[in-house]
């Protein structure tokens, strides 16, 4: 009664979580995308979609995906055989022992009504699965405890996943041990199983079962009288053999009473397998129950990113069933560490302390994001500073093995971090380049909103240039210019002698009829200031913001000026300015 009554409740808790983490599917955005439509109206749209993708020629592409990416995993084979050994091993043993053994009155009890868990096939089935799972455990925890890949880091629920996995596995095996070789589980099956007999037939059984089914008695020891063995088959034959396969097929188990045969009974007097009963129970409770909150559930919602994005393009789909995709891809992620180990970037957390370079690490990040969940200012800071940090290389979205297109996720979450209203200055950056090609899909006045907001927080610091104001110029200011000497690539600002061939060829200069009442001071005029250390001058310009970053200047320059360098010194310089303001800022340059 009690473990029917649990089992109800865990799947009961089980089936509500599962409900509400579809709800977030529809309610939650990361983006633009979405923005303004309910969680019915994009019910509506995914079912939709569904439903027409079901009834077009998509359904053969859903259908391969399924058993190539899926089923087989042959997406992560082909990067790496390892990592697909310990996934196959995981999934496909977790799977099918909890639709054939955990869930067995539900499943395989009505799918065959002669289901008993002592006979085969079933008996075989459920140690091989188990040993599936504990073989990809193994695997796992020498992928990221031995070998120690780089950057690939390991968190709470990564500990979780492979600590609730290890505790059913182990207290399983053990629990299966313990009642191969229990007196009193022997004992409980006579009376109840068996029909009368005298003592000796009861003696003659007992024989039987110590000597082929690993039971370990206080009264038979060996040698076994042939005889005896003889006519305990007899009764066995008549009584057992209906629902009691030979244990040497539940390989894992029998292994392992044969180890523990030498104090089987003190662990029988200790009820030891009651014990472990409620060990295995609760922990398989708890695994069922808390299953959709943790990171395992990406069980069910990595196959559903791997379908949807084999049918789905951001031009062609609808903006509700591309917003519900990416909080489903969300959940999909694994934390395998994949598109970490292969993103161009990922180096520069060695320098920066930021975690939210790491593209798995910034998943929880933005799950925190999505769902609204408190942030506090620096730790949005630093998601928007991880999320500029990277390249849009998109080495990361080839490299995810459930198929999460995290180069679109990385923009829609750029974008959500900009309508808040923090400046970022990655942005006046070649980091922003991706965000300058995406221009044209972005809300009006959504591309040049954050760069205002940018350059006015430099401007609050720096006195940026306009025709309408006048710059109140400090007197020489030796440290800017020795600091900027610092700089192995800015260093010799001080050799131009102003021949202008730098303003000459510059494209941005070209673009303007009157170049200095846009930009203001133009590149030679700014390696004068710095020659002259006139800080507001150098810092001051719009060219500093405006330059394209072609090297133009610099490879025309007859002095071998590292001037686009110098630009960039500069750039640093007043962000670092900025920077030094706001608290909790960890003073990142350009």
């Amino acid at each position: 009664m009690f473990f029917n009554i649990s089992l109800y409740l865990a799947l009961a808790v089980f089936g509500l979580g599962l409900l509400y983490k579809i709800s977030t599917w529809f309610r939650y955005r990361i983006g633009s995308e979405g923005r303004g439509l309910s969680a019915t109206e994009r019910t509506s749209a995914a079912i939709k979609g569904i439903t027409s993708t079901l009834l077009s020629g998509k359904v053969f592409t859903l259908f391969r995906v399924f058993i190539v990416d899926v089923l087989l995993q042959i997406r992560l084979l082909r990067q790496d055989s390892l990592r697909w050994l310990m996934h196959i091993c995981l999934y496909l043993g977790f799977m099918l022992l909890l639709l054939m053994h955990g869930l067995d009155k539900f499943i395989t009890s009505i799918i065959f009504p002669e289901y008993y868990s002592t006979i085969n096939p079933f008996m075989f089935l459920r140690d091989l699965f188990g040993f599936l799972v504990i073989a990809g455990i193994a695997v796992a925890l020498y992928r990221r405890f031995i070998m120690k890949l780089p950057r690939l880091r390991t968190g709470a629920q990564d500990y979780y996943g492979l600590i609730i996995l290890a505790v059913i596995m182990i207290s399983g095996v053990l629990l299966e041990a313990t009642k191969i070789t229990s007196y009193s589980s022997y004992q409980e099956m006579v009376e109840e199983y068996t029909v009368a007999a005298d003592e000796e037939e009861f003696r003659a059984l007992e024989t039987y079962w110590v000597k082929e089914f690993g039971v370990v008695s206080p009264v038979v020891k060996p040698p076994f009288d042939e005889e005896l063995l003889k006519s305990g088959r007899e009764a066995h034959d008549m009584t057992c053999a209906q629902c009691h396969s030979k244990v040497q097929w539940a390989f894992m188990g029998y292994s392992t009473a044969k180890i523990i045969s030498p104090i089987a009974l003190g662990l029988n007097r200790a009820n030891i397998a009651e014990v472990l009963w409620y060990i295995h129970f609760l922990a398989c409770w708890l695994g069922l129950a808390y299953l959709p909150f943790s990171k395992m559930f990406h069980i069910f919602a990595s196959p559903l990113s791997l379908l949807a994005n084999s049918v789905m393009d951001k031009a062609s789909s609808s903006p509700a069933n591309i917003a519900t995709k990416q909080i489903i891809e969300l959940d999909a992620c694994t934390h395998c560490g994949s598109c970490t180990v292969h993103c161009s970037v990922g180096i520069a957390f060695e320098s920066i302390p930021n975690l939210n370079i790491l593209p798995s690490e910034k998943i929880s990040s933005i799950k925190n994001l999505a769902s609204d969940n408190h942030l506090t200012e620096q730790q949005l800071r630093h998601l928007q500073e991880g999320i500029f940090l990277c390249t849009n290389c998109e080495r990361c979205t080839v490299a995810c093995p459930v198929g999460i297109n995290l180069q679109d996720m990385w923009f829609s979450v750029r974008e959500a971090l900009l309508d808040r209203g923090y400046p970022e200055f990655l942005m006046l950056s070649p980091f922003s380049y991706y965000r300058g090609l995406m221009r044209q899909s972005l809300v009006e006045d959504g591309y040049r909103e954050p760069l205002a907001r940018a350059r006015e927080a430099i401007a609050a610091e720096c006195h940026l240039m306009s025709p309408d104001k006048l710059i109140p110029l400090s007197p020489a200011d030796r440290a800017f210019r020795s600091g900027l000497s610092l700089s192995a690539q800015a260093s010799n600002f001080s050799v131009c002698f102003g021949c202008q061939s730098c303003t000459t060829v510059c494209p941005v200069v070209a673009n303007y009829d009157n170049p200095e009442e846009v930009l203001g001071m133009l590149p030679h005029q700014i390696m004068h200031a710095c020659g002259l250390g006139v800080r507001d001058l150098a810092l001051g310009s719009n060219m500093l913001w405006d330059c394209l970053t072609c090297y133009q200047c610099q490879e025309h320059c007859p002095q071998g000026v590292c001037i686009t360098d110098v630009l960039y010194e500069l750039k640093n310089v007043a962000v670092k300015q900025v920077r030094e303001k706001i608290p909790g800022e960890m003073g990142i340059s350009l």
